[in-house]
Order: structure tokens, then sequence, then C-alpha cells
């Protein structure tokens, strides 16, 4: 999905710093930036954080500089991010567009999480319960809800969003602002 809508957008997609270790095949600066627990926590007290969350214990973070790089000159930049922190880029960024990707169904969830064939019954309950308190959380707080129940028109519906311009409404700054940087953000995802 975010493959076919970078290549028809011409948006720039923003990789994300993680403490975890890579998995096989995942490739540093591509997938994520894998970086130690010391260098991330510098990185969210310097500042150089954009929003960040705990997840699973590890951390998970959009670095500020390349985003900020990138919408300078007038490109799109897509973040793959949990609800805890799009609230903080919206609060960092007021114009920034949140789009929330759901499924047509909570039953079609289950089906798909399922159909992977690598999660627990256990995980699979706990993901659609989270799944459940984030919709009812987009609802509220996120510009748009796209429904992927048909790839192809969930595309073309975030790349016609897309459309606008990219251009920021001040100076992005690091969420959250460094004194506050011993707060821990987690997820239960």
């Amino acid at each position: 999905m975010i493959d076919a809508v970078l290549d028809r957008s011409g948006a720039a997609f923003s990789v994300s710093a993680t403490t975890r270790s890579p998995r096989a095949g995942e490739v540093d600066g591509e997938d994520y930036w894998f970086v130690d627990h010391e260098a991330f926590t510098e990185l969210v007290a310097s500042g150089g954080m954009l929003e960040w969350a705990e997840y699973g214990g590890y951390r998970y973070g959009t670095p500020l500089a390349p985003v900020v790089e990138t919408l300078a000159v007038g490109t799109h930049v897509v973040l793959d991010i949990e609800n805890d922190g799009a609230h903080q880029v919206k609060e960092a960024y007021p114009s920034a567009v949140l789009v929330f990707l759901m499924p047509p169904s909570r039953t079609e969830l289950e089906h798909r999480l399922r159909s992977r064939g690598d999660t627990t019954d256990h995980d699979i309950e706990r993901r659609l319960a989270v799944a459940d308190e984030q919709i009812l959380d987009a609802r509220e707080s996120y510009d748009h809800l796209v429904v992927n129940d048909n790839l192809e028109g969930a595309i073309s519906q975030v790349v016609s969003i897309l459309e606008g311009p990219a251009t920021p409404d001040g100076p992005l700054r690091a969420f959250p602002d460094p004194e506050d940087a011993a707060t821990t953000r987690s997820s239960t995802e």
C-alpha cells in the first residue's frame, strides 16, 4: 500500500528509528534506522525526534531532520506510525494531515491477521482489542479515514489526499520538548 502511494504521489517515506534488532532481510536505513537505547535517548533529549513511542519493550520514532528537509523542498512525507505518534505529530505540526487506514470490518482484520500465519491466538485477540481502541480514536482525531476494502481504491483515495501542497505552517519542533524527554510514551499495541 505505502509503496504504491509513494510511487503514484511522489511523496517520500519517513524511515523510523527503533531500538529493536533487525529482523531477517531488514536493511538499516531502509526499513528502519536501528539504534541502541542510548542513541535513541539522545535523539529524544536533543529534540531529534518528531514523535516516538514504546511498543513491546522497544522504542520507535520519527527522526525530525529528514522530515524537515523533505518538507522544505515541497515534498509530502508519509509516516507509518500508530495513534500516539500521530497525536504528537499533529501537536508539533498542526497542519499535518492524518490519514487512518482501517479494515473493512473487525472480522476481516481478524482474517488478515490469521492468514499471515505468524501471529498467536493471544496476540490476535490483543491486536484486535488495540485496533478497536485505535479506530475509535481515529474517528475523533484523524482528518481522513480510508477503508482498505479494495486495495486499488484505498491507494487512489490516499493519493488524492496528497494532492495538496506540502508546506509547513511553521517550524517543526520535536515532541516531546527536550525537557520532557524523560517521559516515556507507550502503546498497548
